[in-house]
């Protein structure tokens, strides 16, 4: 058995022993699809640098294949140019803008979709074609389409999936608009977030199909959602537990802003404890209450900036003991984050899990407990 084999079999046996793979099928793909032909090099963050920065881990050099069969997100693109070939000495910072998932993500996701032989799947994200590649092993290569945003990442996955003995239907475009052929899919898995659910996906699933997409904003605090489609342009779902993250598509990512100036506005004292944000579902429920704003800071210093209109809010410890905010702008961010934390604390701060969402004709709602709860309106 070569070294890579003997390094995928462990794989899947840890995998197994933690309970992430639960079907022999998905067991075998692992075992059988070769990640090494789909990482080649991949960025590491160097650990304690600020901003981080990125060591390139190029292929071959000692280190590198016991990395590529790690449970880790392999980092393998920055800024949407810079792969690890192109540095060539030190550590270079960037935002990364293409990765290999970990795998135990990547298998967790493609069960929980419900994915069976016969199942025509819509795949939003190539990214490197490892994903792709499991889904082609279990499903079959006539079942799988996968659109891809990036020319080159596209390209590049496409030269892998070809290598490792896959031919899946392949699309270099925004997967945000689906299929450009149409078509009816019984399930779409998205490996990028999106700040609401694509009209066109909703066309593109058959009625009683499923999507599994992460809702994410300009805050980059993420949820994974589970949605049964119930007609054309029509969903329901519920929020899935666990703590998954992804970069957000580039169409849906925020757009470009000056450098934040902390302006002056009104000052009053702060009626939640401004480290909630820092808590996963907690920074989520803000999200929602302000979907166009960038989240800075954390514990008693927060910033939110919105895109949009440039309103401000931000809070500081009060010497006397709680906390203050200062508001400035035609949005009152922190008023409506207030608001959105309270409502959660009010149902005892659930996880996601507690949360649905329903999408239809008059848009798309996320409400916590019950459909006709309290609820937030997603930014269409």
């Amino acid at each position: 058995m070569s070294t890579a084999a003997r390094l995928r079999a462990s794989l899947a046996d840890r995998l197994t022993e933690d309970g992430t793979l639960t079907e022999p099928e998905w067991s075998s793909a692992v075992r059988a699809v070769p990640r090494d032909l789909f990482t080649g090099s991949y960025f590491l963050p160097v650990a304690g640098s600020v901003p981080t920065g990125y060591r390139p881990v190029r292929e071959g050099e000692p280190g590198w294949l016991e990395g590529v069969y790690s449970d880790e997100t392999l980092i393998t693109q920055l800024d949407g140019r810079t792969r690890p070939d192109d540095v060539t000495e030190g550590t270079v910072h960037g935002s990364p803008s293409s990765s290999s998932t970990l795998p135990s993500l990547v298998l967790r996701m493609w069960q929980q979709l419900g994915a069976e032989a016969g199942h025509r799947v819509l795949e939003i994200g190539t990214g490197t074609g490892y994903s792709t590649a499991l889904g082609a092993h279990r499903l079959g290569d006539a079942d799988l389409t996968s659109i891809e945003y990036d020319p080159a990442v596209g390209g590049a996955a496409a030269a892998a999936l070809k290598a490792a003995g896959f031919a899946p239907r392949l699309i270099i475009g925004d997967g945000l608009r689906g299929d450009p052929d149409g078509g009816q899919y019984d399930r779409l898995i998205a490996t990028c977030s999106v700040r609401y659910i694509p009209l066109p996906w909703l066309h593109q699933v058959k009625s009683g199909g499923r999507i599994l997409v992460t809702l994410s904003g300009w805050s980059y605090a993420n949820a994974l959602a589970l949605l049964d489609v119930t007609g054309p342009g029509q969903a329901t779902g519920r929020f899935l537990p666990g703590y998954t993250s992804f970069m957000i598509a580039r169409p849906h990512d925020r757009p470009p802003r000056p450098t934040p100036a902390l302006l002056p506005g009104e000052e009053r004292p702060s009626r939640i404890d401004p480290a909630k944000l820092d808590d996963w579902t907690g920074g989520w429920v803000a999200q929602l209450a302000a979907p166009s704003a960038e989240r800075m800071g954390r514990g008693a210093n927060q910033i939110l900036w919105d895109v949009s209109t440039g309103s401000q809010a931000r809070t500081a410890p009060d010497p006397n003991g709680g906390w203050t905010v200062v508001q400035r702008g035609p949005v009152r961010l922190w008023d409506r984050v207030e608001q959105a934390v309270h409502r959660w604390q009010a149902a005892a701060e659930p996880h996601q899990e507690g949360f649905g969402i329903t999408v239809s004709a008059t848009g798309q709602r996320v409400w916590l407990r019950t459909e006709d709860g309290p609820g937030w309106d997603l930014p269409i």
